[in-house]
């Protein structure tokens, strides 16, 4: 499968997260981080046979207390931290004419 094992301690800083039971993923990104507030953006796929990326299917912002209580509940239920499964889209080009 797509999966690959990486560390798997719970990030203390804001770093981007990976989670997977070998056909859902969880990414885990954080958005907002600064001394009053920390939110994550956690944005779940799921690998489909004939797809050579994971289908994106939903996409949430959480305190960073909830973020991590899903990491946790996820872990204990056997998922495992992987290398990233997607590249984030591209922002549009600007295309100029004259």
């Amino acid at each position: 499968m797509h999966v690959a094992k990486q560390e798997t301690k719970v990030p203390a800083c804001p770093t981007e997260g990976w989670l997977s039971d070998g056909r859902q993923v969880l990414h885990f990104k954080p958005v907002v981080w600064d001394r009053w507030r920390q939110e994550l953006e956690v944005t779940s796929g799921e690998w489909l046979s004939d797809q050579p990326a994971p289908l994106l299917k939903r996409r949430q912002q959480l305190s960073r207390e909830q973020a991590l209580e899903l990491w946790r509940q996820r872990r204990s239920e056997g998922w495992t931290a992987c290398v990233p499964q997607w590249q984030p889209p591209q922002p549009p080009r600007m295309v100029f004419q004259r």
